[in-house]
């Protein structure tokens, strides 16, 4: 069973027709348009005629909706050709490991974590919750930057069990909270796939995540 990323999707607001919608309604509006100017042509009082300010009027009208359609077709033909450009430079992404900031798939083996614990930190704390936001796991790490292998343990020290979990740090000067913040960490990249909001890689257990988020890369066999 494939197990979804939790990491939330914010909701774009509503915005004007883009894209094809909007292509298509300018495109109809445009043919509209012409018809009426060929019909009012065809139709014009022979003895009163149309004046010529006004049709040249109607013939930059004409010509300014006709530019936006050809615009808008070569602004989706850039768009198309550059989301090929970043899908055909990710593919050499996939079978890497990438370091990004989200949730973990957990499988029984070690997850290498990349902290980045507060400056005045002198001691951190991983927090590890489950998919319901339970915290299931608690440990002390170094208040270094130094890479941690975090080999899922629950708070009594037992294996936790597959499945994706979501992990913090906790900085702490003393006994003082400085701050808590998400961490790092390493996972394999499975696919690298397009969607209308960008480029996004599927990790393992399938988590996925925007192309973006992606703050190094390495091979599996430098690890």
């Amino acid at each position: 069973m494939e197990i979804t990323s939790t990491i939330p999707t914010p909701v774009p607001p509503t915005v004007p027709l883009t894209g094809t919608t909007a292509d298509q309604t300018i495109a109809s509006d445009y043919d509209t348009f012409l018809l009426m100017m060929t019909t009012q042509i065809q139709n014009q009082d022979p003895l009163d005629p149309m004046n010529s300010d006004e049709f040249a009027v109607q013939l930059a009208t004409f010509s300014g909706v006709e530019q936006q359609v050809e615009t808008n077709a070569l602004l989706a033909s850039l768009n198309t050709q550059t989301t090929i450009m970043g899908m055909a430079q990710l593919a050499s992404w996939v079978g890497n490991q990438a370091r990004v900031a989200a949730p973990v798939y957990f499988d029984g083996s070690a997850i290498t974590l990349s902290p980045n614990p507060a400056i005045a930190a002198d001691s951190a704390q991983l927090v590890v919750r489950d998919e319901n936001g339970l915290e299931v796991g608690r440990e002390t790490l170094p208040a270094t930057t130094a890479n941690y292998q975090w080999t899922g343990l629950d708070k009594d020290g037992a294996v936790l069990p597959t499945g994706i979990y979501n992990l913090t740090l906790e900085s702490y000067s003393g006994t003082e909270l400085l701050g808590t913040t998400e961490i790092e960490s390493y996972a394999t990249i499975e696919e690298a796939r397009s969607s209308p909001s960008g480029t996004t890689l599927l990790l393992e257990g399938g988590i996925e995540v925007p192309s973006i988020y992606v703050t190094a890369l390495r091979v599996p066999d430098q690890v």
